[in-house]
């Protein structure tokens, strides 16, 4: 029987695993741990869920910082991560191998993470509250200057339009590149570019009109 667990060690990053048969154990993963995603995703189909783990382990964090940019909050990122990879535990059989698996459970994430934010759209608050004080460094000034700028552009970048909005998070944070892009979010090179310039152009905007304000 399916079940889903998450444990968390008190810190700002996904410390949880999906687990997916009661069998599991280490001496079952850790030979699966050398094998690449198509075949993790192939021995999982076939009936070895423990495999499953291993991909979870394997993209969590890349996930978690997906939600994280659209969400805002450590703990909607980390419900809409584990999410993101029970939909794509269900959908294992649609995997075809025709791009890599990374770029397959992006697109699942992004799509989860539009359907998030349509519902509701991160607050300013919701953001600041998400943001960590770096460690104290020489210039504790300095540090919480650039914590005040972050929650101004994480802000910023919460209003802009779904689709532009992704696009900037996936070539900006994620350093995709825009062919990839293209593949997540169902669309072409072209109207990646064109996505991504209107959502450099909306955001000085935006930043212009806070400032303003």
């Amino acid at each position: 029987m399916e079940r889903v667990e998450r444990w968390w060690a008190g810190r700002p990053g996904p410390a949880w695993t999906v687990t997916v048969a009661h069998a599991d154990t280490p001496e079952a993963v850790a030979p699966l741990r050398d094998l690449d995603d198509a075949a993790l995703v192939a021995a999982c189909v076939s009936g070895q869920r423990e495999a499953f783990d291993v991909i979870v382990e394997r993209h969590r964090r890349a996930v978690y910082r997906l939600c994280h940019r659209f969400v805002g909050t450590h703990e909607d990122a980390s419900d809409l991560a584990q999410e993101v990879f029970l939909r794509a535990y269900r959908g294992l059989g649609k995997f075809k191998g025709d791009a890599a698996f990374g770029t397959w459970i992006y697109r699942i994430g992004v799509n989860a993470c539009l359907n998030r934010v349509s519902v509701r759209k991160p607050t300013v608050e919701s953001l600041q509250a998400s943001e960590t004080l770096a460690a104290a460094g020489p210039d504790p000034m300095t540090s919480l200057l650039q914590r005040e700028q972050a929650i101004q552009v994480r802000a910023a970048i919460a209003k802009l339009p779904p689709k532009q909005r992704a696009t900037l998070v996936l070539r900006v944070y994620h350093d995709l590149p825009h062919q990839e892009i293209a593949g997540i979010l169902g669309s072409s090179v072209g109207a990646v570019k064109a996505n991504f310039f209107h959502a450099l152009q909306n955001l000085k905007r935006i930043l212009a009109e806070q400032k303003a304000g």
